[in-house]
């Protein structure tokens, strides 16, 4: 039996409420990206409370009902995995936050705009995407920058958050396509500096496009991708096999287009940041509409609600490095609740068997080469049947039951001429 408790809880006011939150890997800080402007938080979970440090982009304007509009503004955010430290690349490029205020970070070029950041395991490195290099092709790489000597170089293509296994050596990633999402996986270049991003030959093959960032378990043993932009979906894949656990969505299917408005409020209803691993092995825990929580066993595929909350829909959830759980409502609450499983009350990852999990995967794969298209060189998984490059390039038929980017790729194959030319 799972017990959650209220430890904290405050109320920010003015309007405001919480659309993502994002925790420091080792310290007891949260920042909270605003829903109404592209505005930062900073949240020190204290001792028996919860204490405001500081807000970036306080005067901001609003955001307004535009959707689009809204995706282009929100700022990107990476946390130092160490120190009390927090890069954010908004709308005038990226600034520093610690507690003796806002700096121009080493390393970045000024004014540059990242839409997502990750520092390296180290801290010395800072993954960024698209490349500040600009041009048409500015998503078909990444930066990567040495901050202690300013040096920029090239990287591989991704574009969500990048999140680190728990064990170390291991990280994931999305590199997205309308058509389909590869969820990539690399190891670190600890050799050489600044450490890059080494990708692999194993991926995730998503349909569409539109995914939040992955999110290891604490434990290393699940993965989980939110997303993505047609269909509120939920999918868990077991690590290191990526054999899928979990395919939900959380809204009814696309109706197809024109969307009906009450369709749209639904899609609206369900925050895109509502999902987080707690401390219990096999343990996800989702935010709803109605501002419960559902705290899911994915190894006794069972379900259950927790009401502490009920009342307001949350808008983001998190775990701190400690294993509260953090949530945010609409109603613009901050609340910190400790979650105990009874008789024991706490769990203790098993490091050995983490690392365990990193080590099985490494050896089932190899690094992909640098050059060429990432396609030709990646053995794909939906997480129930895996496809090589050339069973890509040979399948011809797929039925409606097919994924529906096997679909397009039947269509565009069938479409083809002996040339490799598409002919319409």
């Amino acid at each position: 039996m799972t017990v959650v408790e209220v430890v904290a809880r405050t109320s920010v006011g003015s309007g405001t409420s919480f659309e993502r939150l994002v925790p420091h890997p080792r310290l007891p800080l949260v920042a909270a990206l605003s829903s109404q402007r592209p505005a930062v938080h900073v949240w020190d979970r204290g001792a028996a409370a919860l204490r405001e440090l500081g807000i970036v982009g306080a005067e901001s304007s609003d955001y307004g009902d535009d959707d689009w509009r809204q995706s282009d503004r929100t700022p990107a955010v990476a946390w130092h995995p160490n120190r009390p430290l927090l890069l954010i690349s908004g709308e005038d490029g990226v600034v520093q936050w610690s507690e003796a205020g806002l700096a121009e970070p080493d390393g970045v070029p000024p004014g540059t705009r990242y839409r997502s950041m990750a520092f390296s395991p180290d801290g010395e490195t800072v993954w960024a995407s698209p490349s500040s290099g600009g041009g048409d092709d500015a998503w078909e790489r990444s930066d990567v920058l040495d901050l202690a000597t300013g040096t920029v170089t090239s990287g591989p293509p991704w574009d969500s958050g990048v999140a680190s296994h728990p064990a170390g050596g291991l990280v994931a990633t999305l590199c997205s396509d309308q058509g389909a999402t590869l969820g990539l996986f690399a190891s670190i270049a600890t050799e050489t500096t600044p450490a890059g991003m080494r990708v692999l030959s194993r991926a995730l093959i998503l349909d569409a496009d539109g995914y939040e960032a992955p999110v290891f378990s604490a434990d290393g043993r699940h993965l989980a991708i939110r997303g993505n932009a047609y269909e509120s979906s939920l999918a868990v894949f077991a690590f290191p096999t990526l054999d899928r656990v979990l395919a939900t969505t959380l809204v009814d299917p696309t109706p197809g287009y024109p969307y009906p408005p009450e369709w749209c409020e639904q899609m609206r209803s369900w925050s895109r940041h509502n999902i987080a691993f707690g401390g219990q092995p096999g343990a996800l825990w989702v935010g709803t509409p109605a501002g419960t929580l559902l705290e899911i066993d994915l190894d006794d595929e069972t379900a259950s609600e927790h009401d502490v909350l009920a009342g307001s829909p949350v808008t983001a959830l998190c775990v701190t490095a400690n294993g509260e759980l953090v949530v945010a409502n609409r109603a613009g609450e901050l609340v910190v609740l400790s979650v105990l499983t009874e008789p024991t009350g706490t769990h203790t990852i098993d490091t050995e068997a983490s690392r365990a999990t990193v080590t099985a995967f490494l050896a089932a794969t190899s690094v992909a080469p640098d050059e060429g298209d990432l396609w030709d060189h990646v053995v794909t998984t939906d997480g129930t049947r895996a496809w090589t490059p050339d069973d890509l390039t040979a399948v011809t038929t797929a039925t409606t039951a097919d994924p529906g980017w096997l679909q397009l790729r039947a269509a565009i194959n069938n479409a083809r001429g002996t040339d490799g030319q598409l002919h319409t």
